[in-house]
This record gives C-alpha cells, sequence and structure tokens, in this order.
C-alpha cells in the first residue's frame, strides 16, 4: 500500500541514529525498550491514573488524569497541524517494530496517526511528571525522570518516532502539567476551569481527522462528567486497605474492558476504522462514556466495601 500523506522532515542524525539502534542493539534489547513503551498506552495510563484517583488521592488522581488528557489532546492537534509522516514511510533502512494501532494496515496514517510530537513520550510525561511534581519522594522523582525517558526512547528504538518527535513530546507533556497545575492553583471554580480547558481543545474538531484526537476529546469529556458527578453525587473517600485497593484496580480493569467491548459491538470493523465523521463521533463518544462510567460510576460500587466491612467480610 502506498505510505499516505503528509510531510517530510528530519535531521540526517536522527536517521543515522535510529538506524544504528536498530541494528546494534539486538532482539533482546530491542524487547525490552520496546516493552517501555506500554508505559504511554492508553490501558497503563487508565490503570495508573485509575489506581492513584480510585484509592491513593483523588485529588492527585484528577491531576495526573486532567495532565494526561490535556497532553494527549493537543499532542494530536499538534500533529495535525505539523502532518509529519512517520520514519519508516520513507526510510528503508528503519523498521516499524511496534504499531500505534496493531488492527490497521501500517500506512494508514488515520489510524496510526501522525509523527510529530511523540504521543507516548507525552503521556508518560504528563503522568509521571504530575506524580514526581505533588509527591515530593525519592524514590517517585527517580521514576518521574527514568520512566518518561525510556518510554521516549523506546518510541525512536521500534520506528514510531524520530527523536526530535521524542523532544517535542516530552516538552509538552510538561507543559501540559505545568498548565494543569497552575489553573488548579488560580481558578477554584470546577465548571470554569474546566470551561478555559474545553476552550483550548475544542478547535481540533475542525481540523484533526486522526483518530486520537477523537479519543482524547471523549476521555477529556467523560472525564470532566465523571469527576463533575463525584463532586456532587458519589463524594467516594480513598483507602489504604491492601484489599480494597487490589479490588478497586481490578474491578476498575474489567469495568474498562467489558464497557470497551460493549460500546463497540452495535458497530462493524469497517465502520470503526473507516476514518468517517461518523466514525471519529462515534469514538468519541464511546471514549466519553467509558471514562464517564470509571471515574464518575464505578466508584458508586466502592459502598459495598462498607457493607463488607459491617459483615465482618
Amino acid at each position: 500500500m502506498m505510505a499516505a500523506a503528509g510531510n517530510t522532515f528530519f535531521f540526517p542524525w536522527e536517521v543515522s541514529l535510529m538506524e544504528w539502534l536498530q541494528a546494534s542493539i539486538g532482539g533482546t534489547g530491542i524487547s525490552i525498550l520496546s516493552f517501555f513503551s506500554t508505559f504511554g498506552e492508553e490501558l497503563m495510563l487508565i490503570l495508573i491514573v485509575g489506581f492513584v484517583y480510585w484509592s491513593y488521592d483523588k485529588k492527585l488522581g484528577r491531576t495526573m488524569g486532567m495532565s494526561a488528557i490535556m497532553g494527549l489532546t493537543w499532542n494530536t492537534m499538534f500533529k495535525n497541524i505539523a502532518l509529519r509522516r512517520r520514519p519508516y514511510f520513507d526510510h528503508e533502512g528503519i523498521r516499524i517494530l511496534r504499531v500505534v494501532e496493531p488492527n490497521a494496515d501500517i500506512y494508514d496514517i488515520a489510524a496510526q496517526g501522525y509523527s510529530f510530537p511523540s504521543g507516548h513520550s507525552t503521556n508518560a510525561a504528563t503522568v509521571f511528571g504530575s506524580l514526581g511534581s505533588n509527591l515530593r519522594k525519592r524514590w517517585v522523582t527517580v521514576l518521574a525522570i527514568v520512566i518518561p525517558l525510556l518510554t521516549g526512547i523506546s518510541r525512536f528504538v521500534v520506528g514510531a518516532h524520530y527523536p526530535t518527535d521524542v523532544l517535542a513530546g516530552w516538552l509538552l507533556g510538561l507543559i501540559s502539567v505545568m498548565i494543569v497545575q497552575l489553573l488548579q492553583k488560580w481558578v477554584k471554580n470546577t465548571f470554569v476551569r474546566y470551561g478555559i480547558l474545553l476552550i483550548c481543545a475544542v478547535p481540533g474538531f475542525f481540523y484533526c481527522k486522526t483518530t486520537d484526537y477523537f479519543t482524547g476529546m471523549g476521555l477529556l469529556i467523560g472525564f470532566m462528567g465523571g469527576t463533575l458527578l463525584d463532586d456532587h453525587a458519589v463524594r467516594f473517600e480513598n483507602t489504604r486497605k491492601p484489599l480494597f485497593m487490589v479490588t478497586r484496580l481490578l474491578g476498575g480493569l474489567a469495568v474498562y474492558l467489558v464497557v470497551n467491548i460493549l460500546l463497540k459491538l452495535p458497530f462493524s470493523k469497517e465502520f470503526l476504522s473507516d476514518g468517517s465523521t461518523a466514525a471519529l463521533m462515534a469514538r468519541c463518544a464511546r471514549y466519553a462514556i467509558i471514562a464517564f462510567v470509571l471515574f464518575g460510576i464505578y466508584p458508586m460500587l466502592f459502598r459495598l466495601e462498607n457493607r463488607t466491612i459491617e459483615k465482618g467480610v
């Protein structure tokens, strides 16, 4: 299949570095580094943010979640402006070893997304950057540096991004964390703060054509709605009981998987992947529902924990 349209721009040293790394590290080294890409992917981010939000510190979880979602949304808005093609589109010496969307053609740019900035690098920087800036413990600070660093490096080792994509992704992630935390400090009214962030994200609807933007917007709408529901109706409390922390996390994982599957059932695989406006809006709605359920509806079940304690189970 012919590579999709877009812009090609790069520094020669980027291509040389990527080709050298892929030829020199070896299969085991690439597999190890490829693993760190997981820390910038959807499921891992939901579990990390969910664990903090559901169990450890609700306020911190909201900060991490909002930083991650805004970083994701802004990242895709920049991608749809730069329209930079992924390295393996244009350089035969660079192999793609970990695709963004395994179920789509590797040259389907609407599904695989553009290259600049790196979304995985932004995601890791927002989540772990938020964690490190709020939990000032040495081991957390180390994680906040090492995990985004390795996540970013993994992205150009596997051929998905140029090194400059990764640098830009890290920078955007840190800026996203800073903006979200400054707004939390300066704008106390949650509705006003959410309104400002929505206004900063909505312009993408007018020009973004890739699925990742609509994923981000769906998550943003659902996360805002879910946390507002918690503020005004649910008001769940965090827990430090190991059993409940584990069950909340596993329950959240199960809810995510089940809801995600159920919301895909009404549509054919062809429709979900055709890139039409209807398919993109359906994707946005699907992720809005997922986020709303995870962060608004699902915590209602935590009331059952009190009943469990009362029964002495």
